[in-house]
């Protein structure tokens, strides 16, 4: 269950503007030709800027969840402290060319399974939220200069999250692996390159289940490894035309 997944895709658009609109470009060697149209959504399909300074993503339709932290029971610390430990999320200063991001930094154990990570839920209370008119996600992200590097994003679905009430072993959800620089750097994330970790959970499907997403996790997993990432300017993508 320890074993890491690389991605299929991913894109570093350093010199895109996070708010510009119109084409998102995937990189020069995209993983396909619908990789390379997609876009990104307008402002209904911005899930958080946290220029608003509280830890509840932007309300839009049913999507208005909240953030939160989690960490292993091996001895991992996570920073802002989960709230069952008392602690509260909030965006912290200094953003990709805003005020605030979401931070989430610590020291992980020297166990072979450990995990500490931060996440947004979209709905509230927590729900599955119906994104299957959008293509991915897209974000801003930047680790400090001692972190590691790997970071994985994950997306509980139907089939993955208990709540969705289908899974019998659970929470090996939809992700990517991917590498993050002490720079702010662009990841697009198309929902078709997603995958599960491979040889355990049930079920296995063969794609994520859009229409039925629950949340996004950022989680580190290297055994001890200390970790502290920033990431900003969360956004759904769109197919282009």
């Amino acid at each position: 269950m320890n074993r890491t997944f690389e991605p299929l895709f991913l894109a570093l658009l350093a010199a895109v503007p996070a708010a510009s609109l119109g084409c998102v470009t995937p990189g020069s060697k995209p993983a396909s030709a619908a990789s390379a149209q997609l876009k990104e959504c307008g402002p209904d399909g911005v899930i958080e800027d946290f220029e608003d300074g509280n830890n509840q993503i932007n309300v839009v339709g049913d999507r208005g969840g909240y953030w939160y932290t989690y960490v292993d029971k091996e001895g991992s610390t996570v920073e802002p402290a989960p709230g069952d430990q008392g602690g509260t999320f909030a965006p912290v200063e200094g953003g990709h060319e805003s005020k605030y991001a979401a931070q989430f930094k610590g020291k992980l154990a020297g166990k072979s399974i450990v995990y500490a990570a931060m996440g947004l839920n979209f709905e509230d209370p927590k729900g599955a939220y119906d994104a299957s008119q959008y293509a991915g996600i897209t974000f801003w992200a930047k680790r400090s200069p001692t972190s590691t590097p790997r970071l994985t994003v994950k997306m509980p679905d139907g089939n993955t999250d208990p709540d969705g009430q289908i899974c019998s072993a659970c929470f090996n959800d939809y992700g990517y692996t991917i590498n993050v620089g002490p720079e702010w750097s662009r990841f697009v994330l198309p929902f078709h390159d997603l995958k599960q970790e491979p040889d355990w959970g049930a079920p296995r499907k063969p794609h994520i289940d859009a229409s039925k997403l629950f949340a996004i996790h950022w989680e580190a997993k290297a055994p001890g490894a200390d970790f502290d990432f920033m990431v900003d300017d969360i956004q759904f993508i769109c197919q282009g035309k």
